[in-house]
């Protein structure tokens, strides 16, 4: 596995589908972007979170350059500590390890820079697959602030991680 810089021409008509119902997108998004995936509105969704937060969107690779997984990921300039977003696994692939593959892949990315003293990501606490992935790939709880979402007639948790470096 490999990662690369997403490129919406190649990429997005493979990942698109990885988001299958309204409820996983909420799960991946809060909302951010809009169900189903479209490619415009994926591309301005992009384009709005790279102008807010500078985020830049990877995508995790198989041996033939076919993406398995996605995320987003910036530097936050307060604290120096870089942070994940939007991340996903191709829906037919979950459950092999790649998440966790992708996220200690992309974790040693980003203390490739010397001042990232930490990497940190939100997962939402009901989404307990995605949570043991990334404690997989070194992250801790770090908080957990309860009813911090609603998607419909649910109520959701979100549970802030982190692995720190020489922690990984």
């Amino acid at each position: 596995m490999e990662i690369r810089p997403f490129d919406i021409e190649k990429d997005f008509d493979i990942i698109k589908g990885w988001i299958g119902d309204e409820r996983t997108c909420a799960m991946w998004c809060a909302n951010h972007a809009p169900y189903p995936l479209e490619k415009e509105s994926f591309a301005e969704f992009l384009h709005n979170i790279k102008e807010k937060t500078s985020d830049e969107p990877f995508v995790a690779v198989d041996e033939n350059d076919r993406p398995v997984g996605f995320y987003t990921y910036s530097v936050k300039d307060d604290t120096k500590e870089g942070f994940f977003k939007f991340v996903m696994v191709d829906s037919n692939r979950r459950g092999q390890g790649i998440g966790k593959q992708m996220m200690k892949l992309a974790v040693k990315k980003s203390f490739e820079n010397p001042e990232v003293p930490a990497a940190a990501l939100c997962v939402f606490s009901e989404n307990p697959g995605a949570k043991k992935c990334y404690e997989g790939a070194g992250f801790k709880e770090t908080q957990t602030v309860k009813h911090a979402f609603v998607f419909k007639n649910e109520i959701w948790g979100r549970c802030y991680m982190a692995v720190k470096r020489g922690e990984e």
